[in-house]
């Protein structure tokens, strides 16, 4: 465990036993360790133990640079689910004490690009290990305190400071690519030297992958000021790097995981490859079979793929795991809300929706909004047994709204000015709104893997379509309703495989453009998913043509940035090739 200088046994001993009141001027914790004990501390975190996982570490965090990295990541880990700003306050600080202890080992006077100049220029015998593991678990920490910097104040100062501090992290990564190209032969038979190689991949995968995501007009952006990534070699990193049997495994595969089930599908089109999710995750599944983080993702890999009563059940066993982490049954209650909202049980899904609005600080404004848009779908027999006034919640909405880097959060900013209908002296109600935001999460992609889930959807907006229809006095919202209605439709009619009957809609919507009033979005979501269909019929030429109209012929529409984000994985996979910047 610890050790001091000489070596010797017995002083070892001593060492330890005082480690946890005090640590002695003379004691040192080796690094082969220390990244045994973090990885000790990691299994009790993946155990749900996560107050176990910080005792474990915390005696050595101000002087073990794997230790810092530990006890910081669970701190952020828990200030990015509260939300709270006494917990961001705290991990802030402690990722400050991380970095301190990291820097105290990295290579005196190190900037970046000098350890890489070091090793082009001098053997191997000159760099000390446990400065390459320094410049890594210092990269981590600055990774941290950049998301950190982004949520804990509302201005645009913020935004920059945490740009900066993610290209820094970004060039050390490259830095140590280099480290590990130059000195791979010569100690690929350490440990040590393994565990250095696990944490440049999940460093260089992850940048890669997050990098090759992003539209091309932030990309050239982001290229002037040297950032770069190509999606397939960030793939091909992280699955090296769960494949290399280090501490760093478990973070690359979970990484691979929340990119195939929550961002090629809130990002992207909706093709997260599902079968190596299960591979990813399953020895995992028997190796921590009451990890409330493993229980989670087999519980999301069971709603994508349309077992949605498995999944429920899986959510419940998550919720049931642990009662430590509030914030972790937090993110069971959205995906249960979800989830039963796929199969229109509105009033479990109100449950889930009311639990949340009440115990989550994340987003009360989305919570509140989401309560109220699931209110609308159920009867006034049903919302009055609630005790709900649906108008009052959606009055609520505006005033729970936060700013992030001093804008607001477009998801917030789309509730926002939804709910303002309900502001006015004659109040006009949604329609079906609860399915709109559906869509906005990209919903529909997951029910389509259930047609009969699909066509109790399908009945519901024919429903609101009649009404509309029938409406002896439109509303100046009727166009924009009609036009959601027609939207939605031509969705469900597209996964049931009645495509010519989806493209009547969706062409429905187009026709309609400039009757529309406020929800200017719906023209460029259609032409998008207009696209998709013809790429579905095989039509690439038309289904590109679509989709670049949507791309470069709208703009300053609601979730803009969330369409272009789509477009851009849509017309990757329409050439063929992978997303990337060069």
């Amino acid at each position: 465990m610890a050790h001091v200088g000489n070596g010797a046994a017995t002083e070892e001993e001593d060492c330890f036993e005082d480690a946890y009141d005090r640590i002695p001027v003379a004691c040192q914790m080796d690094l082969q360790t220390a990244i045994q004990e973090t990885q000790c501390a990691l299994n009790l975190v993946l155990n749900n133990k996560f107050s176990e996982a910080l005792d474990l570490l915390k005696p050595w965090w101000k002087d073990s640079m794997y230790h810092a990295l530990g006890y910081s990541s669970i701190l952020v880990m828990q200030a990015t689910m509260t939300f709270d700003h006494k917990d961001i306050q705290a991990a802030m600080a402690t990722i400050k004490d991380a970095l301190h202890t990291c820097q105290r080992f990295r290579k005196r006077n190190s900037v970046v690009g000098s350890l890489s100049n070091l090793v082009s220029k001098q053997s191997h015998e000159h760099l000390r290990e446990e400065e390459m593991h320094a410049e890594i678990c210092y990269a981590e920490c600055l990774l941290q305190k950049a998301t950190l910097t982004f949520v804990q104040d509302e201005n645009m100062i913020s935004f920059i400071k945490g740009g900066i501090k993610m290209r820094t992290s970004y060039q050390i990564y490259k830095d140590c690519q280099n480290v590990l190209n130059v000195t791979r032969d010569l100690a690929s038979n350490s440990d040590l030297f393994r565990q250095f190689e696990g944490g440049v991949k999940l460093g260089i995968g992850s940048f890669n992958l997050m990098l090759s995501l992003l539209p091309q007009r932030i990309l050239r952006l982001l290229e002037f000021i040297g950032f770069s990534g190509n999606r397939e070699f960030g793939l091909s990193q992280l699955r090296q790097g769960s494949d290399s049997n280090s501490l760093r495994s478990i973070l690359s595969a979970l990484t691979l995981l929340f990119y195939h089930t929550y961002v090629s599908l809130i990002l992207g089109t909706g093709e997260g490859n599902l079968v190596e999710a299960e591979a990813l995750l399953e020895p995992y599944q028997h190796k921590y079979p009451n990890g409330s983080i493993i229980l989670f993702y087999s519980a999301r890999i069971a709603v994508l793929r349309g077992n949605f009563e498995k999944a429920c059940s899986r959510y419940e066993e998550c919720i049931l795991a642990q009662q430590e982490w509030k914030q972790i049954h937090h993110l069971c209650y959205w995906e249960l809300m979800w989830t039963h909202s796929y199969q229109q049980d509105w009033l479990q899904a109100y449950r889930y929706a009311d639990l949340l609005s009440k115990e989550s600080r994340w987003s009360k404004a989305i919570y509140v909004y989401q309560k109220a848009a699931i209110l609308s779908m159920m009867s006034e027999e049903e919302v009055r047994k609630t005790g709900e006034n649906i108008m009052e919640l959606f009055r609520q909405v505006e005033g729970l709204k936060q700013r992030l880097a001093g804008k607001s959060i477009p998801t917030e900013k789309f509730a926002v000015r939804k709910s303002r209908r309900y502001n006015a002296a004659e109040p006009v109600n949604l329609v079906i709104p609860a399915l709109e935001m559906m869509y906005i999460w990209n919903g529909f992609t997951i029910v389509g893997k259930r047609p009969d889930c699909t066509e109790s959807l399908l009945v519901t907006i024919e429903t609101a379509e009649e009404q509309l229809r029938n409406d002896p006095k439109p509303s100046e919202f009727h166009p924009d309703d009609s036009c959601l209605v027609q939207m939605l439709k031509g969705l469900c009619l597209k996964h049931l495989g009645r495509l010519l009957q989806a493209e009547l809609c969706f062409t429905q919507v187009l026709s309609s453009e400039r009757r529309i009033r406020y929800d200017h979005y719906l023209v460029p979501f259609t032409l998008y998913e207009l696209g998709l269909l013809y790429k579905q019929q095989g039509d690439v030429t038309k289904a590109t043509t679509y989709i670049e109209n949507a791309k470069m012929n709208y703009k300053d529409y609601s979730m803009e940035s969330r369409l272009h984000f789509r477009i851009h994985a849509a017309l990757a996979g329409l050439r063929g090739s992978p997303a990337h910047t060069r």
